[in-house]
């Protein structure tokens, strides 16, 4: 496991936003009365969505006040689990599959664009403070390599061209459309199925 960087700049403050604030006055009456403590993983991602893709350190303590906790408890949780940065990403975070399945279909072709679009390493942010980009394993979406995730949204069936154009229409202040670049819907097969075709709806 790689050892996580908290950034060396932080923020002197932070609470949550109206809306966010009422999100998580939600999420903590999901939970028995004295185990409020488990919405400490909802919260952290609350605070991320908010805060440009990273977790300042005050706000593990902010989410520690607002649980009753202590700041260690969320400390550890924060540091632990992968989907959690601890330094700024930029407002879009591109995570680039390069398990196997993704690899063999050319997930380095799509690296290799992020390098030269966004920044020459990964988590470094780019010239714009807007954009970072990292190789992660298997984001489950396998059968339609190769993927990236940008912030909460998947993107698939990808080569170097329909990458190239992604992140044109990010750096122009568009919304690329998120899903299959070759048509698909969902995981379907291309060209319709190949197998079970004798098979009859019951």
């Amino acid at each position: 496991m790689s050892i996580k960087k908290v950034s060396k700049e932080q923020p002197i403050d932070f609470k949550f936003k109206e809306k966010n604030l009422e999100e998580a006055k939600k999420i903590i009456k999901i939970y028995p009365e004295g185990k409020q403590q488990s919405a400490v993983m909802a919260l952290l991602y609350l605070a991320q969505k908010q805060n440009d893709n990273w977790i300042p350190l005050v706000a593990m303590k902010y989410i520690a006040k607002f649980l009753n906790i202590p700041y260690i408890k969320v400390y550890e949780v924060a540091t632990f689990y992968s989907m959690y940065n601890l330094s700024p990403v930029g407002k879009y975070f591109f995570q680039i599959c390069t398990t196997t399945p993704c690899m063999l279909r050319g997930a380095y072709d799509i690296v290799n664009v992020c390098k030269e679009k966004i920044s020459d390493k990964e988590k470094e942010l780019s010239k714009d403070k807007t954009c970072s980009w990292m190789e992660v394993e298997c984001l489950g979406a396998c059968i339609n390599a190769p993927m990236m995730q940008i912030n909460d949204d998947y993107y698939e069936d990808l080569n170097k061209e329909k990458t190239e154009k992604i992140i044109n229409q990010i750096q122009n202040g568009e919304k690329p459309v998120p899903g299959s670049y070759r048509g698909r819907k969902n995981s379907e097969p291309e060209n319709n199925r190949k197998t079970l075709l004798n098979i009859k709806n019951a």
